[in-house]
């Protein structure tokens, strides 16, 4: 089964590298030591395999580091080697971005085309899966909306994380699905602002005309846990890219500013969406 690193699995390898480069070691020195290849080092380093925790504690011997660190980090490795709900749906998600938005307490999306994931009613969802995904069956298709339902349940948590929203004012007009499911999920949206304090939703204008959005979507995750630096999640169709530097992710919290500031506050908003719904008959 391949591994997905979650929020928490990503810290602990921040921290095995950390502890190494704090003693000078090499990763084929630490692999010599404990007996391991240097890929088995490597691959723990940078969360591409499943932390067991009894390596862990030989990592944290090798190391010398001492109780209350010592058992913090492995309680971290078998908090991060926990299967989330998203491990049954493998299939589905081919890479980390379910397990990193799981934990998020903080998602902030700019999308010129499509309504965010989390805010899509079913019928939208499978016209957009169908018509984007190039699925060869009606199984997978129904798979894939029933893995996004209960992606969705996220918003419905007690400490459900704030959604932040910002989308073009094309999607209004772009009847995914023809004029009923659009307005149906525009009605959705409307209920959604409403009856969910902790999401925002924004429209860029036509008028803005240029602006800082133009390159293409993406997402900004934040944690609780100021140990935990966000992460800047560009989707592709060739791949996914992760970026977690400093450099890039103030790059991506500026034009993520720079896209709200051009768009409709989210109560003019709110007003346009419920206008695009009222027009489709």
């Amino acid at each position: 089964m391949t591994y997905r690193p979650t929020v928490r699995g990503r810290r602990l390898a921040r921290e095995l590298r950390k502890l190494r480069e704090e003693q000078g070691l090499t990763l084929q020195e630490v692999a010599d030591r404990l007996d391991w290849s240097r890929a088995t080092v490597s691959r723990l380093e940078t969360s591409q395999t499943r932390p067991r925790p009894g390596d862990i504690a030989d990592i944290l011997d090798l190391y010398g580091v001492p109780s209350p660190a010592r058992d913090a980090l492995i309680t971290l490795a078998r908090q991060a080697g926990q299967r989330g709900w998203w491990t049954a749906y493998q299939d589905v998600f081919a890479g980390s971005y379910v397990a990193l938005e799981d934990e998020a307490s903080h998602i902030r999306t700019w999308d010129p085309q499509l309504i965010h994931g989390l805010l899509q009613i079913e019928q939208y969802s499978r016209e957009v899966i169908t018509a984007g995904r190039l699925l060869p069956s009606p199984e997978e298709i129904e798979r894939r909306i029933a893995a996004r339902k209960i992606r969705q349940a996220l918003l419905d948590r007690e400490n459900a994380p704030r959604l932040h929203v910002v989308f073009d004012e094309s999607v209004l007009h772009r009847h995914i699905g023809g004029r009923e499911v659009m307005r149906a999920q525009l009605d959705a949206l409307s209920l959604a602002v409403k009856t969910r304090p902790s999401v925002t939703i924004q429209v860029l204008p036509y008028t803005a005309q240029a602006h800082a959005g133009l390159d293409g979507r993406f997402t900004i995750l934040s944690y609780p846990n100021p140990a935990d630096p966000d992460i800047a999640y560009v989707e592709g169709t060739m791949g996914d890219v992760y970026l977690e530097s400093a450099e890039e992710i103030a790059k991506h919290r500026d034009r993520f500013d720079r896209i709200e500031a051009a768009a409709l506050s989210p109560e003019d908003s709110a007003h346009l969406i419920a206008e695009a719904a009222r027009s489709s008959p």
